[in-house]
């Protein structure tokens, strides 16, 4: 399963025990209020604690919208995965075309590296260009010359957001560069934002690079949280009269990674202040919790044709979730989702499931589950019985 897709096919409902209950309980008590929910000015954000695989806060998060130069995250995961797999190399030169310059260079007004045109630069200094810079001439001269064509390349970029499971994002161009049908949501920016982070990690230290020296030209980076002291190390900026000024920030504290999307801001003084202050309250408003102690039965999951009708789910280790350090609501919602019924063999510690945890203030964590013990094929008169009581009621949770 992907981060964040929901395949729900079937779904469990489960009580939190009452122990935990209490301890919630007795941490909003310990709050002197009520606490309003969390609001932004940002049109779209979301955020995600990655560790947890829990969505602390989101709104709009699946609207599709132009993503300005957040978008070029994509350009540099192609890219980044030609290197890893040794079809291309830092060291190789490429030429900056004459519609690479003019598109997205010097004469465009838009942000450039500034390479001027017939020159060869090398791939390390065009992706630096890119980073740092959020050059839209290294960007379409890469494009070109890697695929033939900026189209070309955009068809490359959508069949490697499809592989990595983004299924709100439309790329016309390598750029980011104003198109109608060139959309992205901020969930998807945050999937894109993690792969990049977990699968190019050579890579990834780039994004923290404070500056970038090129021919007269000294380039800082635009990631306004950079210098914020809170352990920001990426991602990307963005911005386009047409959506706002947005943001794909990333940082580590004591272990504890957060991404950040947010866009639709109206200047870039307000994506600074409400890219912090989001940030801020995921690392200060959050904590684990443990839900059990480890290796306890938490559901069931419904097996077809098994020699039994149910597998026994369990997680690997304490089951731990992170929640507002003082809810509003301490209440819980949890179900158990997963892609079912599912056939058997199903072997024990395989991960066939997830327990969603909802809290009040909209938090989501997504914890894995494992199966306890290992399921069989059943004989055909158990196979016949569950194939009669799909046929006779759908499928029976």
């Amino acid at each position: 399963m992907t981060p964040y897709a929901t395949r729900d096919a079937h779904s469990i409902w489960l009580r939190i025990t009452s122990c935990f209950v209490v301890g919630l309980l007795a941490l909003a008590a310990a709050s002197m209020g009520q606490a309003a929910p969390f609001q932004t000015k940002a049109k779209q954000a979301i955020l995600i604690d990655v560790g947890a695989n829990a969505i602390l806060f989101e709104k709009n998060a699946d609207q599709r919208v132009p993503p300005a130069s957040m978008s070029k995250l994509m350009t540099l995961a192609v890219i980044f995965r030609g290197l890893i797999e040794g079809r291309l190399k830092l060291e190789s030169e490429y030429t900056m075309s004459v519609n690479a310059w003019r598109s997205g260079g010097a004469p465009s007004g838009t942000s450039a590296m500034m390479v001027p045109v017939n020159t060869k630069e090398t791939l390390e200094q065009l992706l630096m260009g890119i980073i740092v810079q959020s050059g839209n001439d290294a960007a379409i001269a890469l494009a070109e010359a890697l695929a033939g064509s900026e189209t070309a390349f955009a068809r490359i970029m959508n069949e490697e957001a499809k592989r990595i499971g983004l299924t709100n994002s439309t790329f016309i161009n390598s750029t980011g560069l104003y198109h109608p049908d060139h959309v992205m949501s901020a969930r998807d920016l945050a999937k894109l934002a993690q792969y990049v982070i977990e699968t190019y990690p050579e890579y990834y230290a780039w994004f923290s690079e404070r500056q970038f020296k090129y021919r007269r030209h000294t380039f800082r980076n635009r990631n306004p949280l950079l210098s914020a002291g809170m352990g920001v190390d990426g991602l990307k900026t963005g911005y386009l009269s047409q959506a706002g000024f947005g943001l794909v920030a990333s940082a580590e504290q004591k272990g504890r990674r957060l991404i950040l999307v947010v866009n639709g801001l109206g200047s870039a003084a307000e994506r600074k202040a409400e890219s912090r202050r989001i940030m801020e309250w995921g690392f200060r408003g959050f904590a684990e919790f443990a839900l059990d102690a480890g290796g306890d039965v938490v559901g069931h999951a419904r097996v077809w044709g098994g020699k039994q009708f149910y597998v026994p789910l369990t997680g690997k280790g304490p089951l731990t979730v992170v929640l507002p350090r003082f809810p509003a609501n301490p209440k819980l919602r949890a179900e158990i989702v997963y892609n079912g019924p599912l056939k058997p063999p199903v072997r024990k510690g395989a991960q066939i499931a997830h327990l969603r945890v909802r809290t009040a203030s909209g938090a989501v964590n997504n914890v894995p589950l494992f199966a306890a013990e290992t399921v069989e094929q059943g004989g055909v008169i158990r196979r016949g019985l569950d194939a009669a009581l799909h046929l006779a009621f759908g499928w029976l949770p």
